[in-house]
Parts: structure tokens; C-alpha cells; sequence
């Protein structure tokens, strides 16, 4: 094994929508930023956020520069919002996409074995949930082209590398019980309510953000896939950064799923970055320090060409 092509880094790289899945007459497009040059390239599968409801492929344009510019293929997805389609139905576009990358690594000048998913926010949680279940029957519902699993065995299943997250919403129920208890304070904020709406748009119940939970699922034992993964972290960052009251975890939610994760057997970086991450306003990722540095190092490290 030799170290990955990210030691040779590129400044150029070209932008294309293609339509990676279709759902009757409602195109899915990806974005994908690819470095010029021969590759194979590391290819990162990622997830925006959005509280499930929100954001597109377009939202987190400097990350996917960054990436494409220091030699990693970054694909940008659009998959159903929660507005009109609940769980799980982002997750089984996501979970496609990851097989759709594979069965089109040539073309992406990548290998199959080279994909790895990102996520910010609800994305996180997203790219979590698919690296832990890659082979769920409810997520890999939908099938490849006809012969492409034939033509591609890698292709046939959604695993991946390793999994990048951005302050993710690892666990959907407390921060849902989270938001309602700041919603009944003495002087509640205004972000419980965009917070609520959306979750009961995505979700439509607690049970649903039971079962679809990365930490509660882990700490049921299920059986689980845990590639190498790094939680990055804002500081401030009330949203994702809590205590949840009902566990009995002492330390906030970041530290509760690593701890989990680890258990499982998985290897996983807690990073915090130092940039403002506050209730009710987007991150300016110009203002993350060398976070995407950080991400570049993560992906050098534990995908390999």
C-alpha cells in the first residue's frame, strides 16, 4: 500500500451536475468537484445539513473546493428533503449514492474501494447512519442499474472508508427533547421552533428518532460497521454540544457517542475547532481555521491508494 495521492497535491480541478438517481420525474443531481489529473483520487460522498429539511448541494461550495483542490473527489448531493419525503427516505438516496460513486469510481477517477462519506449537521447524521448500516434493507432499497452489481461487486453495498462529520446531530431524540425543553423556559430562544418544526417534518415521531440513531444504536449493541471516523467541533455550540439530562453519560453528547463508538470497536477523533458555532445562525466555514486541512489529513490517513 502506498501513501494516498493526496501527497501530491493539485490546484485545479473541474465542477459537474450529473443525476445520480431519479425519482419519477424529479431529477437528483450531485454536484462533483474532481482534481484534474490521473488519480485514482480519494472520493468523499457528502451530505449537507439542513435539519433534514433544508440546503442542497450547493450549500458548503468552500469545503468541496477545498477537497477538490487538495486532490479529493467531492461529491456534493441533493437527496428528498424532509419537508415533503420523512425518514428514511434521505438516507436511501444517500445510501444509493455511495454504491453509485463505486459502480462509477473509473469515472470519478477513483476505485470503489476509495469512497468515503461527509456530513455537516443533519448530514452528519445522515453519513453516520448510512456508514453504520450500510447493509439495512430499508436504506439499499433502491437497486442500481440492471448487471451493475454483476458488472461491480464492490458496488453491490454502501460501506465505506471512513466518515468525516461537522458538528453532527448524532442523536436526533434528545436533541428533539433538548429543543422542547428550551422551548418551555422562562425566556425561551427562537431556534426550538425551527428546530421542532423540522424534526416533526422529518421524523414524525419519537420512535422514528429512536430507531434512526446512531448513538442510541450503539447503545442498544446492535451490530454496526464503524469505520474510522472524526467528529469536528465548533466551540459555543449549543445545538450539538450538550448535556443530554436523561443520559446518565457524564460529559455532553459529542463525548457520550465517541465513547460509544469506541466500545463498538470503531476509531473515531474528537477534534473542536475554533471558530463561532452558535444556535440560529449557519457557520462561516471561511472563519474554520485549518479545519479543512484537518479534514485532508483525516482522509490521508485512512484511505490509501
Amino acid at each position: 500500500m502506498t501513501t494516498a495521492i493526496l501527497e501530491a497535491k493539485t490546484t485545479e480541478f473541474d465542477v459537474d451536475d450529473v443525476e445520480y438517481l431519479r425519482h419519477g420525474d424529479k431529477p437528483l443531481l450531485a454536484r462533483v468537484f474532481k482534481p484534474r489529473g490521473a488519480g485514482p483520487f480519494p472520493v468523499l460522498v457528502e451530505c449537507h445539513g439542513g435539519a433534514w429539511c433544508m440546503s442542497d448541494r450547493t450549500t458548503e461550495k468552500l469545503r468541496h473546493q477545498f477537497m477538490a483542490s487538495h486532490g479529493i473527489v467531492s461529491i456534493a448531493l441533493d437527496f428528498r428533503s424532509g419537508n415533503e419525503d420523512p425518514y428514511p427516505a434521505s438516507v436511501q438516496d444517500i445510501n444509493y449514492a455511495v454504491r453509485w460513486a463505486k459502480h462509477n469510481a473509473r469515472a470519478l477517477k477513483s476505485r470503489p474501494d476509495l469512497i468515503g462519506l461527509s456530513g455537516q449537521s443533519s448530514g452528519g447524521h445522515l453519513a453516520m447512519l448510512v456508514a453504520m448500516r450500510p447493509h439495512d434493507p430499508r436504506y439499499a432499497a433502491i437497486a442500481l442499474p440492471a448487471g451493475s452489481s454483476a458488472q461491480d461487486a464492490p458496488s453491490s453495498d454502501a460501506s465505506v472508508r471512513c466518515v468525516i462529520m461537522s458538528w453532527p446531530v448524532i442523536n436526533p431524540l434528545s436533541r428533539y427533547r433538548h429543543a422542547k425543553r428550551a422551548q418551555m423556559g422562562a425566556t425561551p430562544p427562537e431556534w426550538p421552533k425551527s428546530i421542532i418544526a423540522r424534526q416533526d417534518s422529518y421524523w414524525r415521531s419519537e420512535a422514528a428518532m429512536e430507531e434512526g440513531n446512531p448513538t442510541l444504536a450503539l447503545e442498544r449493541g446492535e451490530k454496526v460497521l464503524t469505520p474510522p471516523a472524526i467528529w469536528f467541533q465548533g466551540r459555543g455550540d449549543n445545538l450539538h454540544d450538550y448535556k443530554d439530562v436523561e443520559s446518565t453519560f457524564d460529559g455532553n453528547e459529542p463525548q457520550r457517542f465517541c465513547a460509544n463508538y469506541r466500545k463498538a470497536g470503531g476509531e473515531i477523533a474528537l477534534d473542536y475547532v475554533d471558530m463561532d458555532r452558535h444556535a440560529g445562525s449557519s457557520p462561516d466555514l471561511s472563519k474554520s481555521g485549518d479545519m479543512f486541512g484537518r479534514m485532508v489529513a483525516f482522509v490521508e490517513r485512512h484511505v490509501r491508494v
